[in-house]
């Protein structure tokens, strides 16, 4: 029976007019276990080719998710980092080897407020709420989170946390998530997962970060499905905004 002070977030990152066809088989799998609702991360003009406004189709699926239950977080803007060159080595390793995705990282504060902006402009004129936001790669500068207590969102988010806004009070939520780009990191992220599951086992929410690359491997599919059905054995599915109001 499901713990009702336990809770499991399904959170899809990436998700965009040409991602979404990616996820759509998983996410048919999902609804097959009942009332499970999702966190969809959805990045208003994904690598500058896939404004929302140009895919109504894709808006009124996402009306859809969001009439079952589910919440539609902005995620970055153009969910690419075009920035100027990394001027440090630490900083080329977060850009160039973490991620090479990072679009809130090194923006100003002007850039990242115009962009921020924007995204809230389109979120509004959908009607769609505006509750959370999540930088690409969780990478949130010093900048861009200065921008960013400057409007209406609830919440971000870190690897290991959710934020409250606009104080960035944490909230521990540790999240899993796959490196499935290569055979050995899809090897090493099951093993990851499952220690990081042991290890969380009595976490207030444990989050399921998934990413379209994952749905292009059966494994991680697998994983990641197998993975949900035994947690909601023992816990309560809820989207982040649920769960943060739930706890306060």
């Amino acid at each position: 029976m499901a713990d009702p002070t336990r809770a499991v977030s399904v959170v899809l990152h990436d998700v965009a007019p040409s991602t979404w066809p990616l996820y759509r088989d998983f996410v048919r799998r999902i609804d097959g276990l009942g009332r499970v609702p999702l966190t969809l991360l959805v990045v208003p003009d994904f690598h500058h080719h896939d404004h929302l406004l140009q895919h109504p189709a894709f808006v009124a699926s996402m009306d859809e998710r969001l009439a079952r239950g589910d919440e539609l977080v902005m995620h970055g803007y153009y969910h690419a980092d075009d920035g100027p060159a990394p001027r440090t080595p630490a900083e080329y390793f977060m850009r160039r080897v973490y991620t090479h995705e990072g679009e809130m990282y090194r923006l100003s504060a002007s850039a990242a407020r115009a962009r921020l902006e924007q995204g809230v402009e389109l979120f509004q004129r959908f009607g769609w709420p505006l509750n959370g936001f999540v930088a690409p790669a969780w990478l949130l500068g010093p900048q861009a989170r200065q921008a960013l207590q400057e409007f209406p969102f609830r919440y971000t988010s870190a690897p290991a946390a959710l934020l409250r806004l606009p104080d960035f009070t944490q909230r521990p939520a540790p999240s899993l998530v796959w490196s499935a780009r290569s055979a050995w990191r899809r090897f090493v992220s099951r093993h990851w997962n499952q220690r990081r599951l042991r290890r969380h086992a009595d976490a207030r929410l444990l989050r399921l970060g998934l990413h379209p690359v994952d749905m292009c491997h059966p494994s991680a599919q697998q994983f990641w499905f197998e993975t949900l059905e035994a947690l909601l054995h023992h816990r309560t599915p809820l989207t982040k905004s649920a769960w943060l109001e739930q706890v306060g």
